[in-house]
């Protein structure tokens, strides 16, 4: 088909009009969609979505923006996560942001309160009728459950303390074993199945609070100094303002709001910063499960 004057002029003003249009149209915003990472705080990865959900979406309404949350099996798999930019910010153990910060350099915001308190403690549980006046002496050769090696109160720290304080080898001294839940644990000493075992005190009174052990079917035989909480950390390459929107959201969260935003008697969120956590990273230090960071 051929192209007279007046069709070539109609048809190139059309097409500039087109391209005029499609290059000063205003581009469609995208909705930012923030990444978030959970560790394995909870049995099984779909209560720990359930429980912390509300949180997450609350953080995101905030900031602005969808979000996706992801739950983690192990806390090497959150460091991994975190150093490799597939979380934005990330909930974690104090003993798992101590491990992903010394793989990633990633910091620590904000630091969970429950029951008002940012702080709980590593506890030893035995039998009703083990005698352990004088411990650890009193219990050479019982049986002990520790936890698996990725939790603070179940496995650092009481390893820590063996090696550091009590000058002893867990694993010869008494009959050892490790990598159960702190759950498993409450039962297995309620049950009779084991001597002793590792927990934390928040754990043991909500299993009491609940009736899953009774309160008589076990007794606290050591208690740990005080430990922080969970962190709330974000990547080494985050923004300071993120960072500091982060922790001004979270640490604005009301006792009352936690109760929806929440699992039970979590209330709220203090400042946090990776100084928080050196009492954990001087443990793991001890241990040899991470090494100084050179200075």
């Amino acid at each position: 088909m051929s192209l007279d004057r007046r069709t070539l002029i109609t048809t190139t003003v059309a097409g500039v009009a087109a391209a005029s249009t499609s290059l000063f149209r205003p581009a469609i915003a995208q909705t930012k969609k923030w990444k978030f990472g959970v560790g394995p705080l909870l049995p099984n990865p779909e209560d720990t979505k359930k429980s912390f959900g509300p949180l997450f979406s609350h953080l995101a309404k905030e900031l602005g923006g969808e979000f996706e949350l992801a739950v983690t099996t192990d806390w090497a798999g959150m460091a991994v996560a975190m150093g490799s930019g597939q979380l934005d910010v990330a909930w974690m153990g104090p003993w798992g942001y101590i491990i992903a910060n010394n793989a990633t350099n990633c910091q620590a915001v904000a630091t969970v309160k429950y029951d008002e308190k940012p702080i709980y403690h590593a506890i030893i549980i035995a039998k009703p009728d083990l005698a352990a006046a004088k411990f650890p002496d009193d219990t050479k050769g019982r049986s002990i459950a520790f936890a698996d090696i990725g939790s603070t109160s179940g496995w650092l720290i009481p390893t820590y303390y063996a090696k550091e304080v009590w000058k002893i080898d867990p694993k010869t001294f008494w009959t050892y074993s490790e990598g159960a839940s702190h759950a498993a644990n409450e039962i297995a000493v309620s049950a009779g199945q084991v001597d002793m075992a590792t927990d934390f005190d928040r754990n043991r009174n909500a299993m009491i609070a609940s009736g899953k052990v009774k309160e008589g079917s076990n007794k606290i035989v050591w208690t740990s100094d005080p430990l922080p909480n969970d962190a709330i950390a974000l990547p080494a390459n985050a923004s300071a303002d993120l960072k500091a929107k982060v922790q001004a959201i979270l640490t604005a969260i009301t006792p009352e709001q936690a109760k929806t935003l929440l699992p039970n008697r979590y209330t709220g969120f203090v400042p946090g910063t990776h100084a928080t956590y050196t009492s954990i990273e001087k443990a793991g230090i001890a241990v040899g499960k991470i090494k100084a960071k050179a200075t």
